[in-house]
């Protein structure tokens, strides 16, 4: 028996710890998100702390078809699982709260769609995409109650461990924030997600593989990777063209998968992976475009694993060790 094995319950199937075996563990039925745009907006877009969001975003970039604003939750429910259910007739869903920051709101209107999109006989839970600095006393506490009855992961939009890139992206929240959000989490026994992005400008591949050992210190339960892509008409764009020396980027898969391995090495193998890469339209990808599948890029990872025979938390220290970079 390798280390993996304390954790890794469907035995050696996986060399690391894949959210869709450990979904199979929580539901007895195939689980799909069914994205959701609730017209909210952001403290990064409103003035409270910044306008026109921050330099890498574009919304439109990951959000499906039947997903839009002028239509009702309940509508967007409907024609989500209409969408999926053409090939899994059996399957059940979990309401994904995706575009900007959807704790972003009085708590009423926090209610009311979140209960809209409970009422449908099919979600069994729900999803919230939000940031660090947007889960007051009051949202934490609902959301609890919603946690006691139903499946509910909060995904935190962290993106870096480094202060300094926070600052260049325009986030407007530190990683402190992104800490003290996890604990708050964690203590209340809501599920989270933490998202990050891989390549951000000034990261090179030592900053980047300080990421693992800092979230493992922390209370991520599941984690969603995401290679940087820069968008057309984004101030990203710009920066990019005027200083591309700043940017680390994975012109091909197979540079990438390298460095996920990397990654999945230093992790803690307690940590449930959701997501290595994003899909974002080929028409709004300005770098670097792939042209590959989800599914094709995870097939990659795990032939990399095995021809390394290594698996996720390989390499992983005790805590203790590492601390979140301000500089």
């Amino acid at each position: 028996m390798n280390e993996a094995d304390l954790f890794f319950p469907w035995g050696h199937a996986k060399r690391y710890n894949d959210f869709p075996s450990h979904f199979r563990l929580l539901f007895s039925e195939r689980i799909q998100k069914v994205s959701i745009d609730a017209g909210f907006t952001c403290p990064n877009r409103d003035g409270t702390k910044g306008f026109g969001g921050c330099i890498y975003c574009n919304n439109r970039s990951f959000q499906p078809d039947y997903c839009r604003v002028e239509t009702r939750v309940a509508r967007q429910v409907e024609e989500g699982i209409h969408f999926f259910e053409k090939k899994y007739a059996s399957m059940k869903y979990l309401a994904y709260f995706q575009a900007y920051t959807n704790t972003y709101a009085p708590i009423d209107v926090l209610k009311k769609v979140y209960h809209e999109a409970l009422q449908h006989p099919k979600i069994v839970g729900l999803v919230v995409a939000t940031r660090p600095d947007c889960l007051s006393d009051e949202v934490l506490d609902y959301l609890q109650s919603l946690a006691e009855k139903r499946y509910v992961m909060v995904e935190l939009g962290i993106e870096s461990c480094h202060n300094e890139t926070l600052k260049t992206i325009h986030r407007g929240h530190s990683f402190e924030d992104s800490a003290k959000a996890l604990e708050m989490l964690a203590e209340r026994r809501i599920h989270n997600c933490a998202h990050m992005i891989l390549g951000l400008p000034g990261e090179n591949r030592e900053l980047i593989l300080q990421q693992p050992r800092i979230l493992s210190e922390l209370p991520v339960e599941n984690l969603k990777l995401h290679q940087l892509q820069i968008l057309h008409n984004t101030p990203m764009a710009r920066l990019y063209d005027r200083h591309p020396e700043r940017f680390v980027l994975f012109h091909s898969p197979d540079e990438y998968v390298e460095l996920v391995v990397d990654y999945l090495e230093l992790l803690r193998p307690s940590i449930i992976i959701e997501r290595f890469v994003s899909q974002s339209p080929a028409k709004m990808i300005l770098a670097p475009g792939w042209g590959m599948k989800n599914f094709e890029f995870v097939a990659k990872v795990e032939k990399r694993l095995s021809e390394r025979d290594t698996f996720q938390g390989q390499l992983y220290k005790n805590p203790g060790q590492f601390s979140p970079s301000n500089s």
